[in-house]
């Protein structure tokens, strides 16, 4: 692995807090995690206070305090469930943020040895991406490595990577059809590669495993599409969906890259996969439709920053698949809400 400097003022670790009792993740992960800064945000439907062993600088953000931040009930909504994580991103003062679910441990690597998730993160971030020609050899960048015959020397500078994918070990991040057809199926080979998503590819993107910097592509990781039935359930498994086909389309629009790979987590079980099915079948069969027009969308030279890409996205989608669908154009309103509540919250944490 390249060497790359990472400076511990520069980095958040953003942990969505599931369970009340985070005794043993924190330990588990003490020898990574506790170099840096924690924002903990405790899911708000979880009654139990959160038991957190000494040791740690941390923060910790409940419903309550969710609620003290925003200036409206309906703001604080948006970050119920797996959304919580969001809350985290928005109050964050660092460049970088790695963040990461409760239900994950420290995986091991092919030698045997911890895997170190910030080191890999940030070093995917602050290494270039190549998503404009495709290395067959992955990160050419990499100690070892470098770019293969052919491959245009006008090219090999890369762009700037802004979002690093990790991937999961055990329990990977299969869909509720997959895992009920499938249930014994796990994750074992641990991959010891780092790829750039080509421009104009779309990806699923999981929000358990992931870091970016917050600086220039954080307007658009965001919660969006969240509800179904009236607003009476979360489409849990579809808001992190969402925000990776918002952020792929801007950072493909200005330029910038996507990697996946390494760093691995081991992922443990949580939940029933029927259960889970009750909850994702309805956007299983939307993937079908949101993929096109994703693919399709193009925006225009005026959109230079993420948060303006945000908001012309947000008023394609109304103009075009929100029409006809009422989850659709609520989901671009949370995408214009998300712009107004992160300057606000802003102007409040770094003013």
């Amino acid at each position: 692995m390249s060497q790359v400097t990472i400076d511990t003022n520069e980095v958040d670790i953003v942990i969505a807090a599931f369970n009340s009792d985070l005794t043993s993740f924190l330990e588990e992960w003490r020898p990574i995690f506790s170099r840096f800064h924690l924002i903990i945000v405790q899911d708000p439907d979880l009654k139990e206070g959160l038991k957190i062993p000494k040791g740690f600088d941390v923060d910790v953000y409940t419903k309550s305090d969710i609620e003290k931040f925003l200036s409206s009930s309906s703001s604080a909504a948006m970050f119920s469930g797996y959304s919580c994580r969001y809350f985290g991103y928005l109050v964050s003062k660092k460049k970088y943020i790695v963040s990461i679910d409760d239900d994950c441990s420290p995986a091991k690597d092919n030698n045997g040895d911890i895997v170190d998730i910030v080191t890999q993160h940030i070093t995917n971030l602050k290494t270039p991406a190549t998503p404009l020609f495709f290395n067959t050899l992955y990160d050419p960048y990499r100690k070892g490595a470098d770019f293969v015959r052919g491959y245009p020397f006008s090219l090999r500078t890369g762009v700037p990577c802004v979002l690093s994918c990790g991937l999961w070990l055990n329990f990977a991040d299969y869909d509720a059809p997959t895992q009920a057809l499938k249930p014994e199926l796990r994750n074992t080979r641990y991959v010891d590669a780092v790829m750039t998503v080509p421009k104009n590819s779309m990806m699923p993107m999981s929000g358990v495993n992931i870091a970016f910097d917050r600086e220039i592509v954080g307007p658009s990781i965001l919660p969006a599409l969240k509800l179904t039935k009236e607003g009476k359930y979360r489409w849990e498994t579809m808001e992190d969906i969402w925000c990776g086909l918002v952020v792929k389309v801007i950072c493909d629009h200005l330029q910038l890259g996507v990697k996946t790979g390494i760093p691995y987590v081991w992922r443990n079980e949580r939940g029933s996969a029927i259960d889970s099915l009750k909850k994702e079948w309805q956007g299983v069969k939307l993937m079908e439709e949101l993929v096109p027009f994703f693919q399709t969308l193009k925006l225009s030279n005026d959109a230079v920053t993420a948060e303006a890409c945000v908001m012309e996205m947000a008023a394609a989608i109304e103009k075009g698949i929100g029409g006809s669908r009422l989850e659709l154009a609520n989901a671009a309103d949370n995408m214009v809400e998300w712009v107004k509540i992160r300057k606000e919250v802003e102007s409040r944490v770094l003013g």
